[in-house]
């Protein structure tokens, strides 16, 4: 995820972040440059298109299916906005019940190794979650102190281990079950959050809805020199890639959040987030 001061406008304005859109598309918008060009020359020079039947109509064409497509972008980000927060209220949720079963262990006065398990089993659901949700095979910090199988479900081998180690306590009368009762909300949590987190992970966009919105973007801005060309001339050579920018910026940024445990510039910080797990618990715990 990135830092930043939204106050530093220059910045957001001169500055070119590797994440900005525009390092994407200035191929593209290049291409449509030139095509935007090839139109103004052919239109000035050698063909007369005010005689061409869908370029008399094509202004008035471009003037209602830009409410439509706006709309449809509108709508898009918004579902990716949405995905985006729901996936950071988990992830501070993980958060609030590290720290919260971490308080309730520490206030049972355990021995010693059960605190060093804890302290190890929490950051690592945190850890083991992160790893789980960009589809890797690593799961945070090496140990043996929960033993995990091979190819499984790695949070739930991890939460499965917690669990049955609280229930243990239970077992030897060093908890009563008044306290199982209440740990066992906590503990039931963490399953929870890794449901929805891999509920925003396993569903993304509709593939038809966001191939027509591609498609839409591209056809619309690809007629717009048709429309220009008597009205703009060669000025439209920077106006059509800008509009294409501004039109493709919105879909690409809308893929970004969509999911937002990964790697992309404006993901989540899901690495930090677990972090600050682990310190807080040892802190707690220790």
């Amino acid at each position: 995820m990135i830092n930043y001061n939204p106050k530093e406008w220059a910045s957001f304005i001169f500055h070119i972040h590797k994440a900005d859109t525009f390092r994407k598309l200035w191929p593209l918008m290049l291409g449509i440059a030139v095509f935007s060009a090839g139109i103004a020359y052919l239109g000035f020079h050698f063909i007369d298109m005010t005689q061409l039947p869908f370029v008399k109509n094509i202004g008035m064409m471009h003037s209602l299916l830009g409410f439509v497509i706006s709309m449809l972008l509108v709508f898009r980000t918004n579902t990716s906005y949405d995905r985006w927060w729901e996936g950071r209220k988990l992830l501070g949720a993980l958060v609030n019940v590290s720290r919260n079963l971490s308080m309730k262990i520490k206030a049972l006065n355990l021995g010693s190794e059960e605190v060093v398990f804890f302290n190890y089993a929490i950051p690592k659901f945190a850890f083991a979650l992160k790893e789980h949700l960009r589809e890797k095979r690593l799961y945070g910090k090496d140990s043996v102190l929960i033993e995990i199988k091979e190819g499984a479900h790695f949070p739930n081998q991890i939460a499965s281990g917690i669990v049955s180690r609280v229930y243990g306590l239970q077992a030897k009368n060093l908890i009563s079950p008044q306290q199982l009762m209440i740990l066992t909300e906590d503990l039931n949590q963490f399953t929870n959050i890794c449901g929805g987190c891999e509920r925003i992970r396993n569903t993304p966009i509709p593939y038809s809805y966001s191939a027509f919105i591609k498609k839409f973007v591209f056809f619309y801005v690809i007629t717009m020199p048709f429309g220009l060309v008597f009205s703009l001339g060669y000025y439209m050579v920077p106006i059509v890639p800008f509009i294409l920018y501004v039109l493709t910026s919105l879909e690409l940024i809308a893929e970004q959040i969509e999911n937002p445990f990964g790697l992309d510039a404006n993901d989540l910080p899901v690495d930090d987030i677990c972090n600050n797990i682990e310190k807080h618990t040892a802190e707690i715990l220790l």
